[in-house]
Protein backbone atom coordinates (compact mmCIF):
# COMPACT_ATOMS: atom_id res chain seq x y z
CA UNK A 1 0.00 0.00 0.00
CA UNK A 2 0.97 3.44 -0.90
CA UNK A 3 1.74 6.05 1.81
CA UNK A 4 -0.11 9.09 2.53
CA UNK A 5 2.63 11.10 1.51
CA UNK A 6 3.23 8.34 -2.20
CA UNK A 7 -0.16 8.58 -2.47
CA UNK A 8 0.22 12.86 -2.60
CA UNK A 9 3.05 12.03 -4.95
CA UNK A 10 0.98 9.77 -7.36
CA UNK A 11 -1.66 12.77 -7.14
CA UNK A 12 0.82 15.36 -7.68
CA UNK A 13 2.24 13.57 -10.71
CA UNK A 14 -1.09 12.67 -12.42
CA UNK A 15 -2.14 16.67 -11.87
CA UNK A 16 1.49 17.28 -13.31
CA UNK A 17 0.22 15.16 -16.75
CA UNK A 18 -2.69 16.62 -17.50
CA UNK A 19 -1.15 20.34 -17.18
CA UNK A 20 1.56 19.19 -19.54
CA UNK A 21 -0.56 17.13 -22.03
CA UNK A 22 -3.19 20.40 -21.79
CA UNK A 23 -6.13 18.58 -20.88
CA UNK A 24 -8.36 18.22 -17.60
CA UNK A 25 -10.05 14.71 -16.62
CA UNK A 26 -13.89 15.95 -17.89
CA UNK A 27 -12.19 16.74 -21.34
CA UNK A 28 -14.24 14.97 -23.65
CA UNK A 29 -11.94 13.18 -26.42
CA UNK A 30 -12.76 13.43 -30.17
CA UNK A 31 -12.02 11.05 -32.55
CA UNK A 32 -8.72 11.76 -33.91
CA UNK A 33 -7.18 12.71 -29.98
CA UNK A 34 -5.38 10.15 -28.58
CA UNK A 35 -2.80 10.27 -25.26
CA UNK A 36 -0.60 7.35 -24.25
CA UNK A 37 1.09 6.76 -20.89
CA UNK A 38 4.30 4.73 -21.14
CA UNK A 39 7.02 3.56 -19.14
CA UNK A 40 10.87 2.89 -19.36
CA UNK A 41 12.49 0.13 -21.05
CA UNK A 42 13.00 -2.07 -24.13
CA UNK A 43 9.56 -3.81 -23.51
CA UNK A 44 8.05 -0.34 -24.93
CA UNK A 45 10.11 -0.74 -27.84
CA UNK A 46 6.71 -1.31 -30.05
CA UNK A 47 5.30 2.20 -29.01
CA UNK A 48 8.61 3.85 -29.31
CA UNK A 49 8.76 2.41 -33.11
CA UNK A 50 5.50 3.55 -33.55
CA UNK A 51 6.05 7.19 -32.37
CA UNK A 52 9.01 7.41 -34.67
CA UNK A 53 8.00 6.06 -37.74
CA UNK A 54 4.31 7.61 -37.25
CA UNK A 55 2.72 4.58 -37.88
CA UNK A 56 -0.47 5.23 -36.15
CA UNK A 57 -0.57 8.46 -37.94
CA UNK A 58 -0.48 6.99 -41.45
CA UNK A 59 -3.25 4.08 -40.13
CA UNK A 60 -5.64 7.36 -39.08
CA UNK A 61 -4.74 8.33 -42.80
CA UNK A 62 -6.76 5.54 -43.88
CA UNK A 63 -9.60 5.53 -40.97
CA UNK A 64 -9.77 9.29 -42.57
CA UNK A 65 -8.52 11.13 -39.55
CA UNK A 66 -5.47 13.32 -38.98
CA UNK A 67 -4.50 11.94 -35.74
CA UNK A 68 -2.74 13.94 -32.82
CA UNK A 69 -0.57 11.55 -30.68
CA UNK A 70 0.78 13.19 -27.21
CA UNK A 71 3.51 10.79 -25.17
CA UNK A 72 3.75 11.05 -21.46
CA UNK A 73 6.15 9.12 -19.35
CA UNK A 74 5.47 7.79 -16.32
CA UNK A 75 6.92 5.20 -13.57
CA UNK A 76 5.07 2.78 -12.11
CA UNK A 77 1.60 0.86 -12.38
CA UNK A 78 0.11 2.45 -9.77
CA UNK A 79 0.60 6.23 -11.45
CA UNK A 80 -0.22 4.52 -14.89
CA UNK A 81 -3.72 3.63 -13.29
CA UNK A 82 -4.28 6.86 -11.89
CA UNK A 83 -3.58 8.72 -15.05
CA UNK A 84 -5.99 6.51 -17.03
CA UNK A 85 -8.89 6.54 -14.25
CA UNK A 86 -8.28 10.34 -14.34
CA UNK A 87 -8.98 10.86 -17.86
CA UNK A 88 -5.35 12.15 -18.01
CA UNK A 89 -4.41 9.42 -20.74
CA UNK A 90 -6.23 7.25 -23.40
CA UNK A 91 -3.87 4.27 -23.32
CA UNK A 92 -1.77 2.68 -20.79
CA UNK A 93 1.23 0.76 -20.80
CA UNK A 94 2.12 -1.13 -18.12
CA UNK A 95 2.41 -4.76 -16.51
CA UNK A 96 -0.48 -7.11 -17.01
CA UNK A 97 -0.12 -6.81 -12.78
CA UNK A 98 -1.48 -3.29 -12.90
CA UNK A 99 -3.77 -4.45 -15.76
CA UNK A 100 -5.91 -6.50 -13.63
CA UNK A 101 -6.13 -4.37 -11.11
CA UNK A 102 -7.48 -1.90 -12.95
CA UNK A 103 -9.95 -4.46 -14.65
CA UNK A 104 -10.91 -5.68 -11.01
CA UNK A 105 -11.32 -2.03 -9.69
CA UNK A 106 -13.12 -1.06 -12.90
CA UNK A 107 -15.36 -3.73 -13.30
CA UNK A 108 -19.07 -3.17 -13.91
CA UNK A 109 -18.30 1.14 -14.71
CA UNK A 110 -15.74 2.06 -16.30
CA UNK A 111 -14.62 -1.24 -17.39
CA UNK A 112 -10.95 -0.62 -18.10
CA UNK A 113 -9.72 -4.08 -20.30
CA UNK A 114 -6.32 -4.68 -22.23
CA UNK A 115 -6.22 -3.69 -26.06
CA UNK A 116 -2.72 -5.29 -27.17
CA UNK A 117 0.32 -6.78 -25.53
CA UNK A 118 3.60 -5.70 -26.12
CA UNK A 119 5.51 -8.74 -26.54
CA UNK A 120 6.74 -11.33 -25.01
CA UNK A 121 9.71 -10.59 -22.66
CA UNK A 122 11.62 -12.62 -19.77
CA UNK A 123 11.90 -10.73 -16.34
CA UNK A 124 15.10 -11.23 -14.39
CA UNK A 125 15.12 -10.81 -10.73
CA UNK A 126 19.06 -9.42 -10.14
CA UNK A 127 20.79 -9.26 -7.15
CA UNK A 128 24.49 -8.27 -6.46
CA UNK A 129 24.64 -10.15 -3.38
CA UNK A 130 26.67 -13.76 -3.79
CA UNK A 131 25.03 -15.06 -0.87
CA UNK A 132 21.24 -14.60 -2.41
CA UNK A 133 20.75 -17.69 -4.83
CA UNK A 134 16.89 -18.16 -4.65
CA UNK A 135 14.15 -15.80 -3.42
CA UNK A 136 14.65 -18.16 -0.09
CA UNK A 137 17.91 -16.60 0.89
CA UNK A 138 16.22 -12.74 1.46
CA UNK A 139 16.84 -11.86 4.74
CA UNK A 140 15.42 -8.76 6.39
CA UNK A 141 19.05 -6.82 5.57
CA UNK A 142 17.34 -7.24 1.47
CA UNK A 143 15.92 -4.65 -0.18
CA UNK A 144 14.23 -5.14 -3.75
CA UNK A 145 13.52 -2.83 -6.10
CA UNK A 146 10.41 -2.67 -7.99
CA UNK A 147 9.04 -0.34 -10.11
CA UNK A 148 5.56 -0.38 -7.99
CA UNK A 149 5.00 -2.19 -4.89
CA UNK A 150 2.53 -4.31 -4.34
CA UNK A 151 0.85 -3.29 -8.08
CA UNK A 152 3.49 -3.85 -10.78
CA UNK A 153 3.82 -7.35 -12.41
CA UNK A 154 7.03 -7.61 -10.96
CA UNK A 155 5.71 -7.75 -7.86
CA UNK A 156 2.76 -9.95 -8.62
CA UNK A 157 5.09 -12.22 -10.02
CA UNK A 158 7.21 -12.50 -7.15
CA UNK A 159 4.18 -12.79 -4.90
CA UNK A 160 3.28 -15.70 -7.42
CA UNK A 161 7.15 -17.50 -6.72
CA UNK A 162 6.35 -16.98 -2.96
CA UNK A 163 3.66 -18.70 -3.26
CA UNK A 164 4.77 -21.54 -4.72
CA UNK A 165 7.79 -21.59 -2.81
CA UNK A 166 5.91 -21.36 1.32
CA UNK A 167 2.36 -21.95 0.13
CA UNK A 168 -0.65 -18.65 -0.98
CA UNK A 169 -0.39 -17.58 2.41
CA UNK A 170 2.86 -15.98 2.47
CA UNK A 171 2.51 -15.23 -1.29
CA UNK A 172 3.20 -11.61 0.09
CA UNK A 173 5.97 -12.97 2.22
CA UNK A 174 9.02 -10.86 0.52
CA UNK A 175 6.64 -7.60 0.35
CA UNK A 176 8.22 -5.78 3.02
CA UNK A 177 11.61 -6.18 1.50
CA UNK A 178 10.42 -4.45 -1.55
CA UNK A 179 10.78 -1.04 -2.16
CA UNK A 180 9.32 1.92 -5.69
CA UNK A 181 12.48 2.72 -7.50
CA UNK A 182 12.27 3.60 -11.22
CA UNK A 183 14.52 1.05 -13.48
CA UNK A 184 17.32 3.69 -14.33
CA UNK A 185 17.53 4.55 -10.33
CA UNK A 186 17.76 0.45 -9.66
CA UNK A 187 19.94 -0.58 -12.18
CA UNK A 188 22.32 2.01 -11.51
CA UNK A 189 22.49 0.91 -7.49
CA UNK A 190 22.88 -2.49 -8.44
CA UNK A 191 25.79 -2.23 -10.77
CA UNK A 192 27.07 0.33 -8.21
CA UNK A 193 27.07 -1.69 -4.90
CA UNK A 194 26.80 -0.50 -1.34
CA UNK A 195 23.63 0.81 -1.30
CA UNK A 196 20.45 -0.41 0.35
CA UNK A 197 19.50 -1.51 -2.67
CA UNK A 198 21.00 -5.08 -3.43
CA UNK A 199 18.22 -6.84 -5.81
CA UNK A 200 16.39 -5.29 -9.14
CA UNK A 201 13.09 -6.86 -10.22
CA UNK A 202 13.28 -5.19 -13.56
CA UNK A 203 13.19 -5.68 -17.40
CA UNK A 204 15.21 -5.22 -20.47
CA UNK A 205 17.63 -3.91 -21.30
CA UNK A 206 18.48 -2.57 -17.61
CA UNK A 207 18.48 -6.50 -16.34
CA UNK A 208 21.31 -7.11 -19.07
CA UNK A 209 22.72 -3.95 -18.08
CA UNK A 210 23.45 -4.64 -14.64
CA UNK A 211 24.46 -8.22 -15.38
CA UNK A 212 27.39 -6.43 -17.84
CA UNK A 213 28.14 -4.06 -15.49
CA UNK A 214 28.47 -5.85 -12.13
CA UNK A 215 30.39 -9.14 -11.80
CA UNK A 216 28.65 -10.31 -8.67
CA UNK A 217 25.03 -9.68 -10.68
CA UNK A 218 23.20 -12.49 -10.71
CA UNK A 219 19.95 -13.28 -12.03
CA UNK A 220 17.59 -14.81 -8.83
CA UNK A 221 14.48 -15.42 -10.50
CA UNK A 222 13.10 -15.40 -14.16
CA UNK A 223 10.10 -14.53 -14.86
CA UNK A 224 9.26 -17.23 -17.47
CA UNK A 225 9.91 -20.17 -14.93
CA UNK A 226 7.68 -18.72 -12.63
CA UNK A 227 4.63 -18.35 -15.28
CA UNK A 228 5.58 -21.70 -16.90
CA UNK A 229 6.96 -19.79 -20.13
CA UNK A 230 6.91 -17.28 -22.39
CA UNK A 231 4.78 -14.71 -21.79
CA UNK A 232 3.11 -11.18 -22.22
CA UNK A 233 4.53 -9.12 -18.99
CA UNK A 234 3.73 -5.60 -20.57
CA UNK A 235 0.72 -4.62 -21.95
CA UNK A 236 -1.79 -1.84 -23.06
CA UNK A 237 -5.05 -0.73 -21.75
CA UNK A 238 -8.16 1.55 -22.09
CA UNK A 239 -11.57 2.49 -21.02
CA UNK A 240 -14.22 0.98 -22.48
CA UNK A 241 -15.69 4.51 -23.21
CA UNK A 242 -12.65 5.44 -25.04
CA UNK A 243 -12.68 2.43 -27.23
CA UNK A 244 -16.42 2.85 -28.06
CA UNK A 245 -16.03 6.58 -28.47
CA UNK A 246 -13.18 6.34 -30.87
CA UNK A 247 -13.10 3.56 -32.80
CA UNK A 248 -11.31 4.84 -35.65
CA UNK A 249 -8.63 6.08 -33.54
CA UNK A 250 -8.75 3.00 -32.03
CA UNK A 251 -8.26 0.82 -34.64
CA UNK A 252 -5.63 3.17 -35.70
CA UNK A 253 -3.77 2.87 -32.76
CA UNK A 254 -3.89 -1.24 -32.79
CA UNK A 255 -2.95 -1.47 -36.75
CA UNK A 256 0.00 1.02 -35.96
CA UNK A 257 1.24 -1.24 -33.29
CA UNK A 258 0.79 -4.48 -35.63
CA UNK A 259 3.14 -2.07 -37.68
CA UNK A 260 5.61 -1.58 -35.65
CA UNK A 261 5.63 -5.67 -34.42
CA UNK A 262 6.58 -6.18 -37.90
CA UNK A 263 9.37 -3.45 -38.30
CA UNK A 264 10.96 -4.65 -35.29
CA UNK A 265 10.60 -8.35 -36.06
CA UNK A 266 12.50 -7.42 -39.49
CA UNK A 267 14.58 -4.51 -38.68
CA UNK A 268 15.96 -5.46 -35.58
CA UNK A 269 19.05 -2.91 -35.83
CA UNK A 270 16.89 -0.04 -37.04
CA UNK A 271 14.85 -0.74 -33.93
CA UNK A 272 17.61 -0.59 -31.61
CA UNK A 273 18.96 3.03 -33.45
CA UNK A 274 15.22 3.93 -32.80
CA UNK A 275 14.79 3.12 -28.73
CA UNK A 276 18.35 5.13 -28.51
CA UNK A 277 16.90 8.11 -30.44
CA UNK A 278 13.66 8.17 -28.75
CA UNK A 279 14.86 7.87 -25.30
CA UNK A 280 17.95 9.38 -25.31
CA UNK A 281 19.18 6.41 -23.97
CA UNK A 282 23.17 5.40 -23.18
CA UNK A 283 23.17 2.11 -23.15
CA UNK A 284 25.85 -0.23 -25.29
CA UNK A 285 23.83 -0.83 -28.84
CA UNK A 286 25.51 -4.07 -29.63
CA UNK A 287 24.00 -4.85 -25.99
CA UNK A 288 20.88 -3.62 -26.58
CA UNK A 289 20.80 -5.30 -30.25
CA UNK A 290 21.31 -8.74 -28.29
CA UNK A 291 18.15 -8.01 -26.32
CA UNK A 292 16.20 -7.59 -29.20
CA UNK A 293 17.47 -10.48 -31.23
CA UNK A 294 17.52 -12.98 -27.83
CA UNK A 295 15.18 -15.69 -28.82
CA UNK A 296 13.17 -15.75 -25.59
CA UNK A 297 11.75 -11.98 -26.78
CA UNK A 298 8.69 -12.27 -28.75
CA UNK A 299 6.76 -9.02 -30.49
CA UNK A 300 3.98 -9.51 -31.13
CA UNK A 301 0.51 -8.17 -29.67
CA UNK A 302 -2.02 -10.81 -28.87
CA UNK A 303 -1.16 -11.49 -25.41
CA UNK A 304 0.43 -14.96 -24.05
CA UNK A 305 0.08 -17.03 -20.96
CA UNK A 306 -1.72 -14.07 -18.91
CA UNK A 307 -4.39 -16.44 -17.23
CA UNK A 308 -2.39 -18.26 -14.73
CA UNK A 309 -0.79 -15.00 -13.05
CA UNK A 310 -5.30 -13.76 -12.67
CA UNK A 311 -5.86 -17.06 -11.63
CA UNK A 312 -3.33 -16.37 -8.85
CA UNK A 313 -4.23 -12.78 -7.73
CA UNK A 314 -8.01 -14.04 -7.48
CA UNK A 315 -6.53 -17.05 -5.25
CA UNK A 316 -5.06 -14.64 -2.92
CA UNK A 317 -7.59 -12.35 -3.04
CA UNK A 318 -5.54 -9.41 -5.04
CA UNK A 319 -8.53 -9.12 -7.11
CA UNK A 320 -12.30 -9.93 -6.06
CA UNK A 321 -13.52 -10.86 -9.42
CA UNK A 322 -12.64 -13.99 -10.91
CA UNK A 323 -11.45 -14.20 -14.62
CA UNK A 324 -12.84 -17.37 -16.34
CA UNK A 325 -10.55 -16.43 -19.10
CA UNK A 326 -7.98 -13.90 -20.47
CA UNK A 327 -10.83 -12.65 -22.85
CA UNK A 328 -12.42 -11.40 -19.56
CA UNK A 329 -9.88 -8.80 -18.88
CA UNK A 330 -9.20 -8.10 -22.84
CA UNK A 331 -10.71 -6.44 -24.96
CA UNK A 332 -12.44 -8.36 -28.36
CA UNK A 333 -10.21 -7.69 -31.37
CA UNK A 334 -9.01 -9.49 -35.11
CA UNK A 335 -5.89 -8.45 -33.16
CA UNK A 336 -5.58 -10.37 -30.32
CA UNK A 337 -7.85 -13.47 -31.39
CA UNK A 338 -5.25 -15.27 -30.89
CA UNK A 339 -3.91 -14.85 -27.25
CA UNK A 340 -3.98 -16.71 -24.15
Amino acid sequence: MLSRSGKGAVRALVATLAVTLGITSTSAQAEGTLRIAEQFGVVYLLLNVARDQKFIEQEGKKEGLDIKVDWAKLSGGASINDALLSGSVDIAAAGVGPLLTIWDRTHGRQNVKGVASLGNFPYYLVSNDPRVKTIADFTEKDRIAVPAVGVSVQSRILQYAAAKTWGDKQFDRLDKLTQAVPHPDATAAVIAGGTEINAHFGNPPFQQQELAGNPKAHIVLNSYDVLGGPSSATVLYATEKFRTENPKTYRAFVAGLNDAARYVTQHPEQAADIYLRVNNAKIDRDLLIKVIKDPSVQFKVAPQNTFALAQFMHRVGAIRNEPKSWQDYFFSDPATKDGS
